[in-house]
């Protein structure tokens, strides 16, 4: 089936999306969440043969952590859907109404977007998230995925259809593109007679290759250069405990720490404590001259160090005087993701939280939440790093717009 067969089909399921009633949504999600728990050694067999894929063609170990799938992340995948099917009804909600004094009766309220595109990259628990989000949200969904996850995603994908058409849903709500070659996604991107949206999820590569080239609206999900702040009045050990959690405990994912911002009148006390608790996890840091002065163990960064997302347990370390100077270089390095200040000033937390350009800013806490489960949205779409229409966390209310609903009685105008 071509990329322009699946539009059509998606489309023609919009007057069944339009019309379902929210218990019959919440069915089929129930129904998708058995249906993954049921064909666990299905998904995991598929998914095996991509793990084994992957490390013959060299992915590094972020990459494997992102592509693998055990029975546990089984489990958090159904438990997702799940809480995807318990949110409350986006589509529906009456944002205002008000009456004209010629007798019309004005409603704008919330509906679904449409047929929505995602195409990602080697993150199969993107293909479940992205398909419950959608049908919660009345949204017919092509999911676009890598390569390196073709066969996870196809199991999953031949599931989810399965279980929905199981409960009298039409399977092509959530379809997958079997081929993976650069012209599939060029074809998605193209696709303005059907596809309402497009979404990329992946790297910084992908990302800027569909805004840059798609015709198709895009909502821009960014890769994750997250900042962590030490101002010059922080809690060391509350700093040391922040930066390990947000750089090591999934170093695969956009919002884990890639880079340290450290104020120079703390750095000789602060510096060692946090370089201890990174060496646990041999993390390598590289920073500027200031910071190899405070501490041993520090190899010298280039320019490009700190721009980077590493996805690995490497983090850029920054030395500044101010507050200003720190958000200055923030704002100048970041993807506008998630940064965090720790500090027990609050004025200068204040500051930071007004002045940092980001889509999630923290004040003594990890920028590991920015999640949509963590932000009780559920399961997310993505970290939307735009300012126009979505902003951080993308949940179902995010993949909703809205519309209006005029009534009258014979006016004319």
């Amino acid at each position: 089936m071509t990329i322009t067969d699946m539009g059509k089909s998606a489309r023609a399921t919009m007057p069944f999306m339009s019309q379902v009633t929210t218990e019959k949504k919440n069915i089929a999600l129930l129904a998708i969440a058995d249906a993954l728990l049921d064909n666990k050694d299905r998904i995991i067999a598929a998914n095996a043969v991509d793990m084994q894929n992957g490390r013959d063609a060299g992915l590094s170990d972020g990459l494997l952590d992102r592509l693998m799938l055990d029975s546990e992340r089984i489990d958090g995948i159904a438990d997702g859907v799940r809480n995807v099917a318990s949110l409350d009804e986006p589509c529906g909600k009456v944002v205002s109404t008000y009456n004209k004094d010629n007798g019309l009766v004005i409603k704008k309220v919330t509906v679904p977007i449409g047929v929505i595109g995602i195409i990602f990259e080697a993150r199969p628990n993107v293909t479940v998230d992205a398909a419950a989000l959608c049908l919660k949200s009345g949204n017919a969904v092509i999911l676009r995925g890598g390569k390196e996850a073709i066969n996870s995603n196809t199991a999953l994908a031949e599931v989810m259809r399965d279980a929905v058409e199981s409960v009298g849903f039409p399977g092509d709500v959530i379809q997958l593109v079997a081929d993976t070659n650069r012209q599939s996604a060029n074809d998605m991107m193209h696709l303005d007679d059907y596809l309402d949206c497009l979404i990329p999820r992946g790297g910084k590569g992908l990302i800027k290759a569909v805004v840059q080239n798609s015709t198709v609206p895009v909502i821009e999900t960014g890769s994750g250069n997250c900042h962590i702040y030490v101002d010059d009045s922080a809690d060391i050990d509350m700093a040391s405990n922040i930066i390990y959690n947000a750089k090591t405990q999934r170093i695969s994912v956009c919002n884990a720490c890639e880079s340290l911002v450290i104020n120079s009148r703390i750095i000789d006390r602060a510096l060692p404590v946090i370089k201890a608790r990174l060496d646990e996890k041999n993390v390598v840091m590289v920073g500027d001259c200031a910071a190899m002065a405070a501490c041993d163990g520090i190899l010298p960064a280039s320019e490009e160090d700190f721009y980077t997302e590493y996805l690995d347990y490497k983090i850029s370390v920054k030395t500044v005087d101010t507050l200003d100077e720190a958000i200055s270089h923030i704002n100048e390095h970041s993807t506008g993701h998630s940064e965090a200040i720790i500090t027990s000033n609050m004025d200068n937390a204040d500051k930071f939280m007004k002045c940092v350009d980001s889509s999630s800013v923290y004040v003594n806490a990890s920028t590991r939440f920015t999640d949509g489960g963590e932000f009780g949205l559920g399961a997310e779409i993505g970290i939307s790093t735009q300012k126009l229409h979505a902003r951080g966390p993308m949940g179902i209310s995010q993949l909703t717009t809205t519309k209006y609903l005029i009534y009258g009685d014979g006016q004319i105008r």
